[in-house]
Formats: structure tokens, sequence, C-alpha cells
């Protein structure tokens, strides 16, 4: 976004990050989160799950500001978002959470 001036707190704010992560097993390739991603970090992968969709990939790392959008548009809970700076235990942690529930549903 271009401005025609500089806001007076530029140098104050500090835009989030985060990194996606797909339940692709789960998804079925609605692409809601693909259409409603503010700033196109998602695209429809090539490759299909076993239920025969194309779920989600990340198309531009680094780009995603951690809205949770993609989080709370998902009618299938496939995918979510963790901030940047998050430690490495706290990631690992949901991403079991996220294959726990995976494998109860599968079962």
């Amino acid at each position: 976004m271009k401005y025609w001036r500089t806001p007076l707190d530029l140098d104050q704010v500090k835009v989030p990050h985060g990194d996606v992560y797909v339940v692709a097993e789960r998804c079925k390739g609605c692409g809601f989160c693909v259409e409603y991603c503010p700033k196109d970090v998602l695209a429809l992968s090539e490759a299909f799950n076993r239920k025969g969709y194309h779920p989600p990939e990340v198309v531009r790392h680094g780009e995603c500001v951690n809205c949770n959008l993609c989080e709370m548009i998902c009618p299938d809970f496939a995918i979510f978002s963790m901030p940047s700076d998050a430690p490495a235990d706290v990631v690992a942690k949901e991403k079991a959470s996220h294959d726990a529930k995976e494998a109860t549903v599968v079962s």
C-alpha cells in the first residue's frame, strides 16, 4: 500500500508475521482460504489428498500477517496459522494436536 504521506508512528508499528499450516487430509478443496487471504499467501496445489481434493499450499512464504482469517473461514478446520516468533515446542504441540484430531476423525 502506498501512502501520500508517511504515518507518524511508522517506526513504532510492528507488522505481525505468521506461518500457515495445512492439514491436507482434512481439506475438501473449497478454496475459501485462498479466496479470502488478504495477502494472497495461499493457492490451490496441483497435488491431491486422499479424498481427491486439491488442498491449499503456501506460495508466498513470509508474507502471512497472521490475521487468522483462513483459520476462521475454513469449514473443515484444515488450516491454522501461528506467529512466526512462536517457540518451536508450541508449534509442534499445535501440529500434534491437529494430527491427533485427524487420527480420531479417520478412525
